[in-house]
């Protein structure tokens, strides 16, 4: 856990404004109340991302929950099919993995 002043140092060019502001836009979730947050290094990263999404690519304030959402919902996306590949690579799937090969192999291939 650190404090919202070591995540300032962490990041750099970021202020304490700028990370409560944040808070208050609801793009970061830290533990904690104001005044007494507690950031993980998930809160790090998320932060770190959004550093890299306004100055990299020119995100702005109001393009911001936008393309949070949209990210959050790539990497939840990602975190199930990590969870489904874990699954199907259990010994007890092998009914189930050569079912599901079955079925992919009948879909059409989607366009690109």
């Amino acid at each position: 856990m650190m404090t919202i002043d070591t995540l300032c140092v962490r990041l750099g060019n970021v202020t304490v404004a700028d990370i409560e502001r944040w808070i208050d836009s609801d793009w970061l979730r830290p533990e904690g109340a104001p005044g007494d947050y507690a950031f993980q290094d998930i809160d790090e990263a998320r932060a770190r991302l959004i550093v890299e999404l306004r100055s990299d690519l020119g995100v702005s304030d109001e393009g911001m929950p936008l393309v949070l959402s949209l990210l959050d919902q790539l990497y939840d996306a990602r975190r199930q099919m990590m969870r489904l590949r874990d699954a199907l690579q259990m010994p007890q799937a092998d009914d189930i993995r050569v079912r599901v090969r079955g079925l992919l192999a009948d879909l059409p291939t989607p366009r690109q």
